[in-house]
């Protein structure tokens, strides 16, 4: 798993990794990165299904009770496939925006 650290945002890849595993591995190092907002970077998975981006859902949940933003970027699913209470966006770019904009909406108590 790769952690490439910017400031207060964590993005998280892995290469050559089943998903299950992947989300396996994320849960075991999430204590080390659970205070940084958090750009899941999903682009090595060649096939993803709205069902597979639902695993996230839990630790998405979990992260987000803490107002901290959690972002899944991938470009195979898109984001009205998944429920709202889950992040996707196509970029890293927009990932990144996506967290400004939560961060000024926590400012501003929205």
């Amino acid at each position: 798993m790769i952690f490439d650290k910017y400031g207060n945002t964590t993005v998280v890849f892995q290469e050559n990794i089943e998903l299950s595993k992947f989300l396996e591995n994320l849960n075991n190092a999430y204590s080390n990165i659970k205070n940084d907002h958090l750009v899941i970077n999903l682009f090595s998975f060649s096939e993803l299904t709205p069902g597979n981006l639902l695993e996230f859902l839990e630790l998405s949940n979990t992260h987000r009770e803490s107002n901290k933003s959690f972002v899944l970027v991938t470009d195979k699913v898109a984001y009205d496939e998944v429920p709202d209470t889950i992040m996707v966006v196509p970029t890293l770019q927009e990932a990144k925006d996506m967290i400004e904009m939560e961060e000024i909406e926590r400012d501003l108590g929205i």
